[in-house]
């Protein structure tokens, strides 16, 4: 029997506690009796008294929050090595390796649906994309550069290809180097959209959710913090404009080799099955090539070729003449020789669209939707094979490497081989999205923790410079000097942002950022999206557009915005850390409407908004409705739900409590779900609906 809960001051009668009592001697013996008989045969009953228990034992110390960012210990449940025969040791050792070939393949569709996301991102908003370049006038401003650069990268989900077409700009005179710098570091906040549209696939489980979707925005606000710092300061001083020209200038640099393709190698004849693009077209786009916005971006012809030959044209006068030697005239003609390209298609490429006659938009919309529904199954596959396979001795052997410092005196250095294994990682996969997108699940599970996720992503961020510069360095004789320019800008912009935010602890704010928007988004999921929404699309295009207005538009209404956040900064943290120094009212937000400071009234418009598409009903037989209602998950409107619920009453032992603990208040459960008191004993099962406490 469960130990009574102890109130001070309490006496309970000794009496109650004993197991039987004076009307029930006559009776069979029962529990907690025995029956035995005394020399003159008299039967006599035994009365069992219940164990005392101490009061001083039953004041128990309050039990400690359960950390929400604590890694789950990924318990093995299945059957021990040593307790299975040969047999089950063979079985178990072909199911290891047939689970670690599964989760090579997945991984492989995983990274290959990333490839074609891209592409289809390309060709939805390629041209857009291209366009937002075009516009030369507002590229002055730093900030319209700025959210020029998440756009383009957010339209196209690669900023290696807005990377080629800001050198591409800036060798032909398009572009200085000065206003391609805010572009650059647009761009390596638009590259990190991909791992947070990995981590939306997690939310179905609140915790993996919680720490997918922080160890996803951390990336996120990293690059945010650094462009708030670095921009203005770049603005300003134009230092990293100023270093990039001394680094190239000192160094002198040759053409080299182009960077390995490793993983290109293995993804490529699979993705080039399915599409193909020019890329060459947003390029021209960007130049204001008028005859490029006619055509296609999905590739037709793989093989071609150009042929220079001499021909004899007709030219307007004599001084359009090649030579004055090559230049004679026929009556009313003037001749002369030149040079003509002539291009010849030799082979077709062999995609799947390559005979198509859809256009551009339309098979962007079909590749979009099929390598999001690759990419969310696949991603299902890799957490359920990761969850059982690192398991028991497995996982603990993984996190503890992954996740434990150095020895004392070296702890501080763990962080920085953190980085350097991000960016050697990054630099062989040659994409910083598929590194961090790959490392997104294994944040959910519980494998790595959000403090070692953060140096792996900003290691990720370096990989990904070291291999633009590689690129610039194998590109042609005219663009080196201005792509190797801009590949530098995007390297020291990276190293600026791990010197303000790592180093020293108390600056690592983007871990403690993400963390805070985690809680949030596991309990109100929905403002995922809306974060993604919001800071990756509507504000970009809000600036952009502001930005046609003119300087003085995008100013007037952009100061008081920023002065309002700034407001509400200061006021929070002087309410967390020093509220006294505050006016009673200014203490909470309590003053200001209920919407203004809680998501609460939010969640609830957005689930009547959304609750017509919840509200499905089935028409099915009772026989088979707790069938339908777990396959559809039937609200609790629906008729088949209220066959569904499971009503078995179960009977359990009264418990009999002394009249000093007769008290209402604690033999009910809280009425928010408090959980049950744990003063039960190891042999008592409880099927109630309420407790003692």
């Amino acid at each position: 029997m469960a130990p009574w809960p102890e109130l001070e001051n309490a006496q309970p009668d000794p009496n109650k506690y004993m197991e039987g009592d004076t009307s029930q001697q006559s009776t069979t013996p029962g529990k907690g009796k025995d029956t035995s008989q005394n020399d003159s045969g008299t039967p006599v009953t035994k009365i069992e008294l219940l164990p005392s228990y101490s009061t001083v034992a039953l004041i128990e110390e309050p039990t400690a929050v359960e950390d929400p960012w604590d890694l789950p210990e990924l318990r093995d449940t299945g059957i021990k090595w040593s307790e299975r025969d040969t047999k089950g040791k063979i079985l178990c050792v072909f199911q290891g390796i047939g689970k670690f070939i599964l989760l090579l393949a997945f991984l492989y569709f995983f990274v290959c649906s990333l490839d074609v996301l891209s592409s289809a991102f390309q060709l939805v908003g390629g041209k857009v994309a291209g366009q937002f370049f075009s516009n030369n006038s507002i590229m002055s401003n730093p900030v319209a550069g700025l959210v020029i650069g998440v756009l383009v990268t957010v339209l196209v989900q690669s900023s290696s290809t807005s990377s080629s077409i800001i050198v591409s700009m800036v060798a032909s005179s398009l572009l200085t180097v000065r206003a391609a710098i805010p572009i650059i570091m647009g761009a390596n906040i638009g590259t990190s959209v991909t791992n947070t549209i990995v981590a939306l696939m997690q939310a179905g489980d609140r915790s993996e959710f919680r720490r997918a979707f922080a160890g996803a925005t951390v990336h996120d606000f990293f690059n945010w913090l650094s462009v708030l710092v670095l921009l203005p300061l770049e603005a300003a001083t134009h230092y990293l404009e100023i270093l990039t020209n001394l680094v190239v200038e000192t160094f002198n640099f040759k053409n080299g080799e182009d960077a390995p393709a490793l993983l290109k190698v293995i993804t490529d004849p699979f993705t080039k099955l399915i599409i193909q693009l020019d890329k060459k077209v947003i390029n021209q786009i960007a130049m204001n090539d008028e005859a490029a916005k006619n055509k296609s971006l999905i590739k037709i012809w793989c093989e071609t070729f150009t042929n220079v030959t001499q021909m004899n044209v007709t030219v307007p006068s004599p001084e359009n003449c090649t030579s004055p030697s090559l230049c004679w005239s026929d009556g009313s003609y003037t001749w002369t020789i030149k040079n003509v390209t002539y291009k010849e298609n030799i082979a077709k490429c062999q995609h799947i669209f390559v005979n198509s006659s859809l256009p551009d938009v339309a098979v962007g919309i079909i590749l979009l939707l099929a390598s999001l529904l690759v990419l969310c199954g696949c991603l299902i596959m890799i957490v359920k094979l990761l969850g059982s396979v690192l398991r028991g001795q497995v996982a603990v052997v993984i996190k503890k490497t992954l996740n434990t410092d150095f020895p004392f005196p070296f702890a501080w250095l763990t962080g920085y081989l953190a980085i350097l294994v991000g960016a050697g990682m990054t630099f062989i996969v040659q994409s910083s999205s598929v590194f961090t997108s790959a490392m997104t699940p294994l944040i959910g599970i519980g494998v790595i923790t959000i403090e070692r996720a953060y140096p792996l992503t900003l290691g990720s961020n370096i990989g990904t410079t070291t291999t633009a510069i590689l690129a610039a360095l194998a590109s042609p004789g005219n663009t080196l000097r201005s792509s190797l320019q801009i590949a530098l800008c995007h390297f020291f912009f990276n190293i600026s942002g791990i010197l303000l935010w790592y180093p020293i602890p108390f600056t690592r704010l983007p871990i403690r950022l993400a963390k805070g928007l985690g809680n949030i988004s596991a309990k109100y999921r929905w403002f995922a999206i809306f974060y993604l929404i919001f800071f990756f699309f509507l504000t970009p295009l809000a600036v952009f557009g502001l930005s046609l207005a003119g300087w003085p538009v995008l100013v007037g209404v952009g100061a008081p915005i920023i002065l309002v956040i700034l407001l509400v900064v200061v006021l929070r943290f002087l309410q967390s850390r020093y509220p006294r120094i505050l006016p009673r009212k200014l203490q909470s937000w309590d003053f200001l409407p209920l919407w203004m400071h809680s998501l609460k009234p939010w969640d609830e418009l957005i689930f009547l908004l959304t609750g017509c598409c919840q509200t499905r009903c089935c028409f099915c037989c009772r026989v088979c409705c707790r069938a339908c209602c777990l396959l559809c998950g039937c609200p609790a409107c629906c008729r088949c739900s209220g066959c569904c619920r499971i009503l078995e009453e179960e009977q359990d032992t009264p418990i009999k409590a002394p009249k000093a603990f007769d008290n209402m208040a604690m033999s009910t459960e809280a009425q928010d779900g408090a959980p049950r008191s744990q003063v039960d004993g190891p042999d008592t099962e409880v099927t109630s609906s309420s407790t003692a406490l």
